[in-house]
């Protein structure tokens, strides 16, 4: 998947998460914020955003794993086009070629 792609899928989970109200919301943070300090787990210092798009490319199945275990009683903050997607539009802000919301680099 192009970076292109993923970028759009990511930013439009974000959206979807800034339009939950509520209680939901809470849940939906914690499971987002999880998701992104596995990011950086898996991707460890600097990471480029090829990279980030080559993860999100071979799966995101694992991000279900860590929404049941922050959320186990909140099945609505396992919804990975939401909280998984959102994680990986605020990690992308860490990319090494990032910044002011779009590549630093011409590809």
């Amino acid at each position: 998947m192009s970076f292109d792609t993923a970028i759009h899928q990511w930013r439009e989970g974000e959206r979807r998460l800034d339009a939950v109200e509520g209680p939901e919301r809470l849940a939906l943070e914690r499971v987002t914020d999880a998701i992104h300090r596995e990011l950086r787990r898996r991707l460890g210092g600097a990471f480029t955003t090829d990279e980030l798009a080559d993860l999100y490319d071979s799966g995101t199945d694992w991000t279900l794993d860590v929404a049941v275990a922050v959320a186990p009683g909140a099945p609505w903050a396992w919804e990975q086009r939401i909280v998984a997607d959102a994680a990986f539009a605020r990690y992308v802000r860490e990319a090494t070629d990032f910044a002011g919301g779009r590549r630093t680099q011409p590809y």
